[in-house]
């Protein structure tokens, strides 16, 4: 692709590593001032900061006031804000009648009231500058469901219907609202995934894979492919629509 997004700026929430670092780094390629955040200061964060020249700004997202600090001293010390990347993610699992309330709350209000969050949040300094690009990150289960991910399925199926509406909101603004929802992706997760299996690495991706119609698992750098396409502001009649880089999964399921 040849996205040109110099003298753009770009937020991009839950990116000290994996598919947010990728977005990053994509983003920064394609010519933007990227600001990266996670929930905390760590050095994942600060390094990839400077790794880009970009800033690094921590924040609990699912908390109102801080999506407006972060804003605010983004565009204080830019300028402007052109891009939003909602990338943050919180997730446990568990069956419905044991997850525990407070816990299934916090994976919604992450989730979906971050995002809601953020985008209050950025849409004053859109209009400031005419136009904007927000691309929401949902996931497969938001289209699927998943068993004892009650929560996180909700909250990212939630993030769907927020992006079909706000495209349909924001767009004669030229504010271009859309999301990616992936597949399984080759991050920390499946890490996770192998420990809790008692199997080894390769093992968890060859079980994810045989259900694939393309025969693997998804790359972060494929998914930040979408992400640029749809930060592009030559690229205005993709509105209110889910990208779903999945290698074919939820197409082709019966």
């Amino acid at each position: 692709m040849s996205t040109d997004l110099h003298g753009r700026v770009a937020l991009i929430t839950g990116a000290a590593q994996g598919m947010g670092a990728a977005h990053a780094r994509r983003l920064t390629a394609a010519g933007a001032t990227v600001a990266v955040n996670d929930i905390r200061d760590s050095r994942a964060l600060t390094g990839l900061a400077e790794e880009i020249g970009g800033l690094s700004v921590a924040a609990d997202v699912s908390d109102p006031a801080e999506c407006r600090r972060i804003v605010s001293d983004l565009v204080q010390a830019t300028g402007r804000l052109d891009i939003l990347v909602a990338n943050h993610a919180y997730m446990t699992m568990a069956p419905l009648l044991e997850h525990d309330d407070a816990d299934w709350w916090k994976v919604v209000d992450t989730n979906l009231g971050g995002t809601f969050s953020l985008v209050q949040a950025v849409l004053p300094h859109m209009r400031a500058v005419g136009a904007g690009r927000v691309v929401v990150i949902t996931s497969e289960w938001g289209v699927t469901g998943w068993p004892e991910a009650t929560a996180y399925a909700a909250a990212k199926s939630g993030l769907i219907s927020l992006v079909k509406t706000l495209g349909r909101e924001l767009a004669p603004e030229h504010i271009i609202v859309n999301a990616v929802a992936p597949g399984v992706t080759d991050t920390a997760q499946l890490h996770v995934d192998a420990q809790a299996a008692g199997v080894d690495l390769s093992t968890v991706h060859e079980r994810y894979a045989s259900s694939i119609p393309l025969g693997r698992i998804g790359s972060p750098d494929e998914v930040s492919a979408a992400v640029e396409l749809l930060s592009d502001f030559t690229l205005e009649a993709v509105v209110g629509q889910v990208i779903s880089c999945n290698g074919g999964s939820t197409r082709s399921r019966a």
